[in-house]
């Protein structure tokens, strides 16, 4: 990523961060934070960022307004003491903190994370009373190092929370402490509920094939896209609502999103799903429930089979980590022992892919199963005529196309009066004037074109002429010959 798209990409997240955390501040006044009154500032470190630039020598008000500027809203909360008097409450702020160094000195690279010594200087440059309690959120365009996350900081009277941009888009929330309440997460998270569930929706749209092979997990949902299961599982509750083929189930407490049919009744909870099938294979008819039953079991071995694949992944990575191990000793105990491990893991790749193959064959006789009931429903749900009805209606069409040409003959033969001129004397005087005028100037047109016909031919010879001398005859060639003697 460039310089220019780099800054761009910092800015709009300075932006989309204060926006919205700013929102969240409004919702949160009389509940998160406390007070009656509030008063509300903004800075930025523009001041800063200039010298930097003249340092650099690249001071330009474009470029200027293409950087961040490291802004911040401050939210002081007070509240009536006495008559006149006012007490204080406690402080929020919400801060940007981008590496103005490297975007002045040119931002090659990528950005550079925010480390703990830079937090806790920025975090103490926030703080202006200690004696009150400080709610502070820094959001650093291109993230914290491991050491910032994990430091596990306290400051008295400082609750402390980070914000950086997702990978797969997003924010990521997360407290210093471990006892950060989850309300106060919650304000500094710039991104509002209906964008997160509009992200899921978005997701479920992208991955529509597994839904047909499958289903999609809450659980796997919430960690590929850092989001909470909570609002993963409310994003799928929402689909299915939405869209009547959608169901959602619960299977070993695992929230799923499968594709069964439309308009069936949801099963009793009370029984298992062999059991269901089975009760509701013994009877006729409701393919739509069956569907919908056997649908939620492959859903079910879906989700076991890919734990499978995740367990196999793992082992697999020991594997090559022992390879790796026995070809860098140099003991023969070790290479004994290392080799045992391998033989073993071997053992326990193959016991889990029999597994996996044995998991893959039921989804597949489910899926074929789904596969015909579904051709049955659909058959059932669309009415066709049967052969008598098929058959009067073709007797029908015939008889009207005959009756319909019958009427267009007749209609032909009684056509009258076509192509008869029904004019008056007048009108026909100056008919006979058009055509004489029509005949007149078709015979001058005719006599110029025989003139310029007759220059040309008198005007030919000399255009042809290439020089006085007339043409030589031609030879005779039966006289210039001789006889042979």
């Amino acid at each position: 990523m460039n310089e220019e798209a780099e800054a761009r990409r910092a800015l709009q997240i300075e932006t989309e961060f204060l926006a919205g955390v700013e929102s969240n501040f409004d919702r949160a006044k009389g509940r998160q934070l406390r007070g009656t009154a509030w008063r509300t500032f903004r800075e930025d470190q523009e001041a800063a960022l200039r010298a930097l630039l003249d340092a650099h020598h690249r001071h330009d008000p474009a470029l200027l307004r293409r950087l961040p500027r490291n802004r911040r809203i401050i939210v002081h909360g007070s509240e009536r003491r006495w008559w006149f008097g006012k007490r204080s409450t406690d402080v929020a702020v919400a801060s940007v903190l981008a590496p103005l160094e490297h975007f002045a000195a040119g931002g090659k690279g990528k950005m550079p994370p925010v480390d703990l010594g830079d937090l806790v200087d920025h975090v103490r440059t926030l703080v202006t009373d200690a004696e009150l309690p400080h709610v502070v959120g820094v959001c650093s365009p291109g993230g914290f190092t491991d050491e910032a996350r994990n430091s596990h900081l306290e400051l008295p009277n400082v609750t402390l929370v980070l914000i950086e941009p997702g990978e797969e888009g997003g924010w990521q929330v997360s407290g210093v402490s471990d006892d950060v309440p989850a309300q106060v997460l919650a304000m500094f998270d710039p991104e509002a509920t209906s964008r997160k569930l509009e992200r899921v929706r978005g997701e479920i749209e992208r991955r529509g094939a597994d839904l047909l092979m499958s289903g999609l997990s809450a659980a796997s949902m919430a960690t590929r896209l850092d989001l909470p299961e909570t609002v993963v599982a409310d994003a799928f509750e929402q689909a299915a609502m939405a869209d009547p083929e959608l169901k959602v189930t619960r299977i070993s407490g695992e929230t799923l999103l499968l594709r069964g049919a439309a308009g069936a009744p949801e099963a009793k909870a009370s029984m298992g799903v062999i059991d269901r099938i089975r009760a509701l294979f013994d009877r006729e008819g409701d393919e739509a429930e069956k569907i919908n039953l056997l649908a939620e079991r492959r859903a079910g071995l879906a989700q076991r089979r890919d734990r499978v694949y995740e367990d196999i992944a793992k082992l697999e990575e020991n594997e090559a980590a022992l390879l790796e191990q026995g070809c860098t000793t140099s003991s023969a105990v070790a290479r004994r022992r290392l080799a045992a491990q391998v033989v073993q893991l071997r053992k326990e790749i193959a016991r889990q892919n029999t597994v996996a193959g044995m998991l893959n064959t039921q989804i597949n006789i489910i899926s074929t199963d789904i596969h015909n009931l579904t051709l049955l429903l659909q058959g059932q749900m669309t009415e066709l005529p049967d052969a008598a009805e098929l058959t009067e209606n073709a007797v029908r069409a015939e008889e009207m196309l005959e009756t319909l040409k019958a009427d267009a003959d007749l209609v032909s033969g009684l056509e009258t009066g076509i192509g008869d001129g029904l004019t008056s004397d007048e009108e026909q005087a100056v008919l006979k004037e058009l055509e004489a005028l029509a005949d007149g100037g078709t015979r001058a047109e005719t006599s110029a074109s025989e003139d310029s016909r007759c220059e040309e031919k008198e005007e030919a010879p000399h255009a042809d002429e290439k020089d006085d001398a007339p043409p030589e005859p031609e030879k005779d060639s039966s006289r210039s010959a001789e006889p042979e003697a």
